[in-house]
């Protein structure tokens, strides 16, 4: 067999978004109708306050009884324990397991055979997949030279360039290697030079794969070879990304955004949930073993490591090295700097490839304890784009029903503790992004517009829509110091 991708996945793909439709609306349904059973009528009477001589302000001290507030957290954790079961579960399988058939990458076969042999110190090879990108990847290659600890090598993987990205490489003293008749964007670049580069490095030799519009940190490489040497069944490290120094609206609501994304992942204690494509470090073995499963154990080409039919490499590889066993994790060290979107048009392009990247992903390998995490996100986005908009709904109709608009201050005390806790999450990005948070409402319309694209990536899939990669250099970007 040399093509796991068997047919079947690519007609049913497109089941997987009403799948994840469906299960979204019966949950919405069965709480609806849940809720539906308390009593809701306005038992408290309704008090008015005259704030100056024209307005007066109604409010109610009714509250939901205390039983439908801890059936509902009752239910949420339910739901969140179980799914973080699995995927704790399959961690742990992982790590303990000594299947080298099946876990090729699980951290016990790798120390089982490295144990008792001296592989070299760890090296870093960089690589860095460009196309077009002359107005960035100089600032790429100087975070690189500016580490504490500096890569062995640095190699411009310049795609079908018709700019001054391979001039502007060479005048920096690093390798640059040019794709011949690509045609597979991304991946199918990589997977070029990655085909002649792994084959000649060992097991302490590792790869770091990063965009041409990321700078690193100080300390990135240095703490992650330190954690190579200390664990020789670790097979990958992945980066934090936070948001460039981009000025504008839009620019902070994404910095905000990436910031509880870093967050939630330290809160994990460093369980990577995506090996960003940012920039992340690999062993060569791992990379070697992915390639050589493809068509077997994992879905692809035999040959490549990256799957050059997916739309999201990263997160297709991330599932690859998990399905494969491989410890990775993602250090509070390891920062790295990314573009931002300009635009909605451009913000559009890109999470629409992300959101049916994913989709696909899962579709893809199906559900197993690996893509439960997985599984539960799309589910999770789903459910929340019906109670957001539900929200709206119920505003509306009594903004347009009522003939007096009443308060409740229990209503009003969740809202400063929603507020208060997207403050907290932001306060390492600083007081714009925290005074942004406490507006709240950019923030909701932001979130809006990102579910409008995550059902416009569902209904792609149902209807069986072409995808398209949608990146194009930002040749106007300016990239933030290191």
């Amino acid at each position: 067999m040399t093509n796991w991708r068997k047919p079947k996945n690519q007609k049913y793909q497109g089941l997987v978004g009403l799948f994840v439709l469906i299960i979204a609306v019966v949950a919405f349904f069965v709480i609806a109708f849940t809720l539906q059973t308390v009593d809701v009528t306005l038992t408290q009477p309704t008090t008015n306050v005259l704030l100056v001589n024209w307005f007066t302000v109604f409010y109610s001290w009714q509250a939901p009884p205390l039983y439908a507030v801890v059936a509902a957290l009752t239910v949420g954790l339910m739901v969140v324990v179980a799914f973080v079961g699995l995927e704790v579960r399959d961690v742990n399988v992982s790590r303990r397991s000594h299947d080298r058939r099946h876990k090729k990458l699980a951290p016990w076969v790798l120390m089982r055979s490295t144990r008792g042999v001296f592989h070299g110190d760890v090296t870093v090879t960089v690589l860095i997949p460009a196309h077009n990108e002359e107005e960035l990847v100089g600032a790429t290659i100087n975070s690189l030279m500016m580490q504490s600890h500096k890569p062995e090598r640095v190699i411009v993987v310049a795609d079908n360039c018709t700019d001054r990205t391979v001039e502007i490489a060479l005048e920096r003293g690093v390798e640059v290697y040019e794709t011949i008749d690509n045609t597979k964007k991304k991946a199918g670049a990589l997977n070029q030079v990655l085909s002649q580069l792994l084959p000649g490095l060992g097991e302490n030799d590792t790869v770091m794969i990063m965009d041409a519009d990321t700078v690193l940190r100080q300390g990135f490489i240095k703490t992650a070879v330190q954690h190579f040497v200390r664990d020789r069944g670790l097979s990958a490290i992945g980066g934090l990304f936070y948001g460039e120094n981009r000025k504008g609206l839009l620019a902070q609501i994404q910095r905000n955004e990436y910031t509880r994304y870093s967050r939630e992942i330290n809160r994990r204690k460093g369980r990577v949930f995506v090996l960003t494509g940012t920039a992340s470090i690999f062993r060569a073995r791992a990379l070697r073993t992915v390639a050589e499963e493809r068509g077997h154990l994992l879905p692809g080409t035999k040959g490549d490591v990256y799957d050059t039919h997916a739309l999201t490499e990263d997160n297709e590889l991330t599932i690859a090295l998990k399905t494969l066993g491989a410890l990775m994790m993602s250090p509070k060290e390891c920062m790295v700097e990314t573009e931002l979107m300009p635009t909605l048009v451009t913000l559009w392009r890109q999470r629409l490839r992300w959101q049916r990247g994913a989709m696909e992903n899962i579709a893809t390998y199906g559900i197993t304890s690996t893509t439960a995490r997985y599984w539960s996100q799309q589910l999770g986005l789903a459910y929340s784009v019906f109670a957001l908009w539900t929200y709206f709904l119920l505003i509306v109709l009594q903004i347009v029903s009522a003939d007096v608009w009443v308060w409740y201050p229990f209503w009003l005390i969740m809202a400063v503790v929603f507020i208060a806790e997207k403050v907290w999450t932001v306060r390492q990005g600083g007081w714009k992004g925290m005074l942004l948070a406490a507006l709240l409402i950019p923030e909701l319309l932001y979130d809006t517009y990102l579910d409008i694209i995550f059902v416009k990536g569902v209904f792609d899939m149902i209807f069986h829509r072409e995808a398209k990669w949608g990146h194009e250099p930002i040749a106007s970007k300016v990239k933030a110091s290191a």
